[in-house]
């Protein structure tokens, strides 16, 4: 990221520096990594300040104008998220099984830093925890009401099918991919490599040699800007149903006033977890939200539906196999076109603009392992979580609402309600819907904190452990900005300037395959197996070898 940094790189003519025993120093290791990279800094609160500004003076104008930039992005550029999010699918999973899969992201032999399954359960829940706690059921059940397809009868099996198919298209690989790819690049580079961990240091080799332009460093500010608003929003999403968690089992109300006090609380919670570090607040804190989790699932799985739910979860996996094909390649030229802006194209700029935060938390916590481990762990395992956790509260969703309970006008209430009205048909419905209140609190609190490290990392040039005051001033302004911005409404226009601001990632992403290629190609254990492979061609074969 600065250009006064020495650097370890190859020359122009791709010979190789290190051997493959060490190929880089750590870049941990570097004493000016915990420097605080003042423009960065102060360039990205000068933007945050001023958006949040325009937000809270001119709230309706601020969402009219984010609204239909949004509309003219995924109309007109729909066809790019959709390709470009199925070409980072295939990207990660080339270089799973390549010759590449077995470098390791650091030294080699290097072990990982964290047990695998922490490490799950951090890379779950800093992804996407709290949104499959919003949208397990709301998903599958507006889907099944309004299908995806035009022709299918709401309600019917086909549009119960349809609607497991583009739930989980929308929730396991592709997502997951996209988060990946950016994971991939940075942990490569900074602890292969021995760069910094921010953006713009993962382009070097685009410059064979030559000092990375300091006008790069503007990716690290986008990075910023989409890892404190993301958190921001999602946090005053998770508040909302929080809210209405309590309401529902104590009568507490939907007031501004509750929604501020919970969005305090969480704030100095996560926090305290940020300082703390990743080794002990927020690996804590994922692995026993896990738990919970793990449990809940059990418990709707053994009171709910269980012999249609194990019915669902193969029957949904592999339709949802079948039909990825088309599913991933569908623009909407033959007709929906409307549907797709509103859902596969929106979430494809959704899971883009995340990649900042999570593809950079990703990559701290995930040294020591080979990329084929990474992509596996990162795409394969969280995608079968989220088949069985959506067949599990979907297919519970779909059979209440065939058996005469209405999910579908709780849905349309408020999406935060729906789980809960689906709790209320079983037993022990107070308990489940605290635990639900509980979960979606701990899910945003090891979020928000993972977020809290990433911001003070992207502003202190990838520093591993960024100083103190800085995660609390970053994790404090994501508070700020959240309780703000629920106070004037403008939480819906914050979520779609989020998604505006981060498009170009799109670009930045594809930039990051290119460089890390590079990467690859002149690496040292790739190297020394093709100078292998040379020599056993190069030795005598048959009688002239004395067989």
């Amino acid at each position: 990221m600065s250009t006064s940094i020495e650097r370890s790189e190859e020359p122009p003519g791709g010979s190789i520096r290190h051997p493959p025993s060490s190929p880089v120093p750590d870049a941990t290791d570097r004493t000016d990594r915990n420097s605080v990279d003042k423009p960065v800094l102060f360039i990205s609160l000068v933007v945050v300040l001023a958006l949040l500004l325009i937000g809270v003076l001119f709230p309706t104008g601020f969402s009219t104008v984010t609204t239909g930039i949004l509309g003219g992005l995924v109309t007109n550029f729909g066809w790019a998220f959709v390709l470009s999010a199925t070409g980072f699918v295939i990207f990660a999973l080339f270089l799973a099984f390549s010759k590449y899969g077995r470098i390791t992201l650091g030294k080699d032999g290097e072990k990982p830093e964290y047990s695998t399954i922490s490490w799950i359960a951090m890379m779950f829940s800093a992804g996407m925890g709290i949104g499959l706690m919003f949208y397990g059921v709301t998903e599958p059940i507006t889907h099944y009401l309004t299908p995806p397809i035009a022709g299918i009868e709401p309600g019917s099996e086909a549009a119960a099918r349809e609607s497991m198919n583009y739930t989980l298209f929308h929730w396991a690989i592709h997502p997951w991919a996209i988060y990946a790819v950016v994971g991939l690049a940075l942990a490569y580079s900074a602890y292969r490599k021995g760069r910094g961990a921010g953006f713009s240091e993962a382009f070097t080799p685009l410059f064979r040699g030559r000092p990375t332009p300091k006008g790069l460093r503007a990716i690290d500010v986008f990075a910023i800007f989409a890892t404190l608003f993301g958190s921001a929003t999602s946090l005053g999403l998770g508040v909302l149903q929080i809210n209405g968690g309590l309401t529902e089992v104590f009568g507490m109300g939907n007031s501004l006033g509750i929604q501020i006090g919970i969005i305090a609380v969480l704030t100095f919670c996560f926090v305290i977890s940020a300082v703390s570090g990743i080794s002990r607040g927020i690996k804590w804190l994922s692995n026993g939200n896990m738990i919970l989790a793990l449990a809940l699932l059990f418990f709707l799985f053994v009171v709910g539906p269980t012999v249609f739910i194990l019915e669902l979860i193969p029957a949904s996996a592999g339709s949802y196999l079948v039909n990825l094909p088309q599913m991933a390649t569908r623009t909407g030229a033959f007709g929906g076109h409307e549907w797709l802006a509103a859902w596969t194209i929106f979430y494809w700029a959704w899971w883009v603009s995340w990649t900042p935060f999570v593809g950079s938390f990703l990559a701290k916590i995930s040294r020591g392992r080979t990329i084929r481990e990474f992509v596996i762990g990162v795409v394969a395992v969280p995608s079968v979580i989220s088949v069985i956790w959506f067949s599990v509260w979907g297919g519970s969703a779909l059979t209440a609402q065939n058996s005469g309970t209405d999910i579908a006008a709780a849905n349309a209430e408020s999406q935060e309600s729906a789980m809960f009205a689906l709790l209320a048909e079983h037993p022990l419905a107070a308990v489940t819907s605290v635990l639900v209140v509980i979960l979606v609190a701990v899910f945003f609190i090891s979020g928000a904190d993972a977020a809290s490290i990433v911001l003070g990392s992207l502003s202190s040039f990838g520093a591993a452990v960024p100083k103190r005051w800085l995660t609390i001033l970053w994790g404090t302004l994501t508070g700020a900005v959240a309780a703000v911005l629920l106070s004037v409404g403008s939480l819906g226009a914050l979520q779609t300037v989020t998604i505006i601001a981060a498009a170009p990632f799109v670009l930045i992403m594809i930039g990051l395959c290119i460089a890390l290629m590079i990467d690859l190609a002149r690496d040292p254990a790739v190297a020394g197996t093709r100078s292998r492979k040379a020599s056993r061609r190069d030795e005598p074969v048959g009688i002239e070898a004395g067989q």
